[in-house]
């Protein structure tokens, strides 16, 4: 996740963004574990404060056997006191991945080089029980200040996140979008910030509490339907089998 959303105040624990964004995650690793005896492994690249893959490890605790934080921004001593524990930061993804789940939370639209990343993963992962779960904001039409703040390089759609999946030989993936509800009034915001050519700046801001719940509520309900949301939306999500 984006350790420059959480410069604004905003926390994941509790806000709504993040806490809906989280349940499409939990429902496709409730559906890996079940026929898991082994234990998955978590690998989450571009892990920042790790919220995402921690929330996964508390969820499924008996599930999950390791969890690895990748992430450029650890300092030494991070990486140090971590070393050989169940949740293990490093700076590389690991040499070798079996049974593995690597998330890429809103991580690819940072990289230069996209395909270079996923080849990478690709290159690391054993066997053939090894799944993504990968985030990317949606559509170039939504480009404004907020992805400049945040350094993003691109905005995706699901043919351009499905096409660098498949030259990366990923070998199975579904596609769909989230908070299409949501997309009109971003869309608004957006242009309307455009137009007054505002200071770059991240959007994602600290709601109250009756806000926050509301939204909470509201983006949870359409979550439950979101793999059938093939058409537009702020999110892009690929999951499936590397």
């Amino acid at each position: 996740m984006d350790l420059k959303e959480l410069e604004s105040g905003v926390d994941p624990e509790v806000h709504w963004y993040y806490q809906s964004k989280k349940l499409p995650m939990i429902a496709y690793v409730r559906k890996l574990i079940r026929n898991n005896s082994a234990g998955l492994t978590i690998v989450d690249v571009g892990s920042g404060s790790g919220f995402f893959a921690l929330l996964l490890e508390r969820e499924f605790p008996e599930q999950i056997k390791k969890v690895y934080l990748v992430d450029i921004g650890y300092t030494p001593e991070e990486i140090n006191s971590t070393k050989g524990k169940k949740i293990e930061k490093t700076l590389r993804i690991p040499d070798r991945i079996e049974n593995g789940l690597v998330i890429l939370m809103d991580v690819l639209e940072h990289i230069d080089d996209d395909l270079g990343m996923l080849k990478s993963i690709k290159a690391a992962c054993s066997g053939e029980n090894n799944h993504f779960f990968i985030t990317v904001p949606a559509f170039m039409s939504l480009w404004s200040g907020h992805d400049v703040y945040l350094g993003h390089y691109r905005r995706y759609r699901i043919p351009m996140l499905r096409s660098v999946l498949n030259q990366a030989a990923f070998r199975q993936g579904k596609f769909f979008y989230l908070y299409g509800t949501l997309f009109p009034m971003v869309w608004l915001a957006r242009k309307l910030d455009n137009l007054k050519k505002k200071n770059a700046d991240s959007n994602m801001k600290p709601s109250g509490k009756l806000v926050n719940s509301l939204l909470l509520n509201f983006n949870a309900m359409e979550m439950k339907a979101a793999r059938s949301n093939k058409f537009f939306g702020v999110t892009c999500v690929a999951e499936g089998k590397i």
